[in-house]
This record gives C-alpha cells, sequence and structure tokens, in this order.
C-alpha cells in the first residue's frame, strides 16, 4: 500500500450537508412536495459541480461564524466525498423526475434511500458512496485513484490524528 497525500476535510461541512438532506426530503415527503425534493437534488448537483458539500454553504456562513457547530478537519480524501454527493444527485434526480411523472412509489422510494444512506453516515459515520469509491478504486478503475487514509476502514469516517 503506497502513501498519499492527504487533505484536510472539514467533516461538520460534511455532516450539516447530510442533515440537510435528511430534513428537508423529510419535509418533502410529508408535506408531499416533489419540489422540494426536486431543489434538494439541485443543489446537491450543484455542490457537486462546485466540488464542494452543497448545503455546505450554510456550515460556512452561518453555522460555523456562530459556533453552533464547531470543525471537525480531518485527514482524508475529498474525492470519495464528492462521488458519494454525485451518487445521492442521481438517486435525488430519478426520484424527482419519478415523482413529477407521477411514479409516486418509485419517486419517494429512491429520494428515501438517499435519506437513509445519509443518516448512515450523519449518525453511524459509515459513507456508503465513500465505501463504492473506494472498492471501484481496489478494482482499477480509471477515475477511482485515492486509497482509504492508512487504519480507516473503507467508507469509515477516519479517526483524527492529533492537531490537524
Amino acid at each position: 500500500m503506497t502513501s498519499q497525500p492527504l487533505q484536510r476535510v472539514d467533516h461538520s461541512a460534511l455532516k450539516t450537508n447530510q442533515l440537510f438532506i435528511i430534513a428537508l426530503n423529510f419535509l418533502a415527503f410529508v408535506l408531499n412536495l416533489p419540489i422540494l425534493a426536486a431543489f434538494v437534488a439541485l443543489v446537491m448537483g450543484v455542490g457537486a459541480v462546485l466540488k464542494t458539500p452543497g448545503f455546505g454553504a450554510i456550515y460556512k456562513y452561518i453555522l460555523k461564524p456562530r459556533r453552533w457547530m464547531n470543525p471537525d478537519v480531518l485527514e482524508d480524501n475529498p474525492e470519495p466525498h464528492r462521488f458519494s454527493q454525485i451518487v445521492g444527485f442521481v438517486f435525488m434526480a430519478a426520484g424527482s423526475t419519478a415523482l413529477f411523472l407521477g411514479s409516486t412509489i418509485l419517486g419517494w422510494a429512491l429520494v428515501w434511500i438517499v435519506v437513509a444512506l445519509a443518516s448512515l453516515n450523519a449518525f453511524g459515520g459509515f459513507c456508503v458512496g465513500c465505501a463504492m469509491y473506494y472498492w471501484l478504486a481496489r478494482l482499477h478503475v480509471p477515475g477511482f485513484g485515492k486509497q482509504a487514509p492508512a487504519g480507516t476502514f473503507p467508507g469509515m469516517k477516519p479517526k483524527a490524528r492529533g492537531a490537524v
């Protein structure tokens, strides 16, 4: 296993993103607002293009400055988190499209898959999209070149290693 340079990744920004995805999709379901689910998909897609958590601006400009949420900066690879957001965007876009086309069961099922996976990450520290990224890297799929940080199970949140 070769050593790879890791970057500083603020997991509080990632968690804020996940919590907003969960909350807004729950609200979209309860109020039967497919447009809100489509908004979540749009924010996730824009975030993926900009290489930042979609709802990360809420953390950066509201939660962090007011110290309502503290930074959790860890040495990590940002690429698996971006890949995870892209996968979530695809599911959300497909779910929103299904909802607008009248396929409510399929649409809400796809939205709830995203809610379940975001919840697993936010509350359990396991990112399924990140694990997928690392598995694709092990299979030498082009574009997937990073390995999980040393001592970290692929998909799990890395442990803090001193001051970062």
